[in-house]
């Protein structure tokens, strides 16, 4: 063995339970080995800094080590904490490419309806009113109306089930039911 070996032994033998004993008063059983064990990795790595008294050392790095300790875990909780409060507010969105092609497709879609499905879908979906009426507003029969909207809304969902990308699209023409 080499003397820095000897000089570590030796200090293990005189004072690894006391810092085992320092660190169980200020952590659980299972950290305090921890502290134990980084304490002595740090003594190895600066055996040469270690003073006559090394107990005071000791101990001293042991509670640098507390304290990192409980640091760390202090700043693990708040970035739980806070990706947890992301995940509540942060809501997950299509990118623009994707939207773009939705609006894309639906104003297309849209286009291609006759002028009175086109109407009985924007009466309802954009202006908001109910079969009566915006069948009074198209000028027609409530019947005559919904006939209208249902076919309408049967091409939209069918150039919505075309495109999966498209949650706009989606929304938009179950909006409009």
């Amino acid at each position: 063995m080499t003397s820095a070996q000897v000089r570590f032994a030796e200090l293990w033998e005189a004072y690894a339970h006391r810092v085992l004993a320092y660190a169980s008063r200020h952590v659980d059983a299972t950290s305090a080995q921890d502290v134990m064990s980084e304490t002595f990795l740090v003594a190895w790595r600066r055996l040469q800094d270690i003073p006559g008294d090394p107990l005071p050392w000791l101990l001293v790095v042991a509670r640098n080590t507390i304290s990192n300790r409980r640091r760390s875990v202090n700043r693990a909780r708040v970035v739980e904490l806070e990706l947890t409060r992301l995940a509540r507010v942060a809501w997950p969105v299509a990118g623009a490419e994707g939207t773009a092609v939705a609006r894309d497709t639906m104003l297309r879609t849209l286009a291609s309806l006759s002028s009175a499905e086109r109407e009985a879908v924007l009466l309802t979906a954009w202006d908001g009113l109910d079969a009566t009426a915006a069948a009074q507003v198209a000028g027609c029969s409530p019947s005559t109306f919904s006939k209208r909207l249902s076919r309408a809304r049967a091409r939209l969902e069918s150039a919505h089930d075309g495109d999966d990308e498209s949650d706009t699209a989606g929304s938009s023409s179950r909006s409009a039911r």
